[in-house]
């Protein structure tokens, strides 16, 4: 099995365990202070990663150029853009059907890599894209109280608007930082990824920060009393990025965003075995097609 497969699955899984952490922080702070958290208590993490692959390991740090800031800016601002429009969307009675749109990121992603940086994706993983958006549509559908119905009328709707958006803007922000960590040209995967990691999450940081200060002040007091299990929420973050840039040096955005839907199986398990949370055929057949991509994926 590929290198970057492994890598994915294993990102993926700790995305979940983030997603679960975050979930139990929004009961002691608000949205902006769990969103920051996997920042800013992502750095020193992150910082550690490039000091052992330095020091550790001897791999020479890769000098920084005008290309990778452009595209690492890029990246850190989009990535936040998008993570502000899926919060905004949470304030819709529908949300869930914005949910199933913003999904579409792995064949957005797919369009922005031919554009930015001329990735292709054969057939078969735009077919497997296909298959897997299918199963997370279903997933989404059935966490809605209007059925499916409510995804064919919302189409032209402001939440699917919020949802096709931030998935594009996050298509953006995974093809951006393949190109920032390409752009380092070496030593190897696992240092530009690290680079990369360490460049985007400082920048997120200080802009959170800064935002916070403005017009949250109250959060950081908040981050403060909660500070082990944000530290938590830091490593397990920080080290699932890791795993999304390292991959994302290997293979196109699209692919490496493809495969990812596994979180969704991850997130099911999760909602079963520690929430206790009810599941119906519909999130079953679902996690099912979700699954088959992953399958088709993994053959092409």
């Amino acid at each position: 099995m590929e290198t970057w497969i492994l890598i994915t699955i294993a990102a993926a899984f700790l995305q979940n365990i983030r997603s679960v952490l975050q979930k139990h922080l929004k009961g002691v702070m608000g949205t902006t202070g769990a969103t920051f958290v996997r920042f800013g208590f992502g750095v020193p993490f992150a910082l550690l990663f490039v000091a052992l692959l330095a020091f550790g390991m001897d791999y020479p740090v890769p000098r920084l150029n005008m290309h990778f800031a452009g595209w690492v800016t890029l990246a850190a601002l989009a990535q936040i853009t998008a993570q502000a429009l899926l919060i905004q969307m949470f304030s819709h009675r529908n949300f869930t059907v914005g949910t199933a749109y913003s999904r579409t990121e792995p064949a957005q992603a797919a369009l922005f890599g031919l554009i930015f940086l001329g990735d292709r994706v054969s057939g078969g993983t735009l077919i497997a894209i296909a298959i897997s958006l299918v199963g997370v549509v279903l997933i989404s559908v059935a966490r809605s109280a209007s059925g499916a119905s409510a995804l064919l009328r919302s189409v032209f709707s402001r939440t699917a608007g919020l949802g096709l958006a931030s998935g594009a803007i996050f298509g953006v922000s995974a093809v951006s930082y393949r190109a920032a960590s390409l752009s380092l040209n070496g030593p190897n995967f696992m240092m530009q990824a690290a680079v990369t990691l360490l460049s985007a999450i400082l920048l997120q940081t200080v802009i959170m920060l800064i935002w916070m200060w403005f017009r949250s002040p109250g959060e950081l007091a908040r981050i403060r009393a909660a500070w082990k299990i944000a530290a938590l929420v830091g490593l397990v973050g920080a080290t699932a990025s890791f795993g999304w840039f390292m991959a994302m040096t290997l293979q196109t955005a699209a692919a490496v965003k493809a495969l990812a839907q596994v979180e969704m199986i991850f997130t099911f398990a999760s909602s079963v075995l520690i929430f206790r949370e009810h599941v119906n055929k519909l999130e079953i057949f679902g996690c099912v097609f979700i699954v088959a991509g992953i399958i088709v994926l993994l053959l092409v």
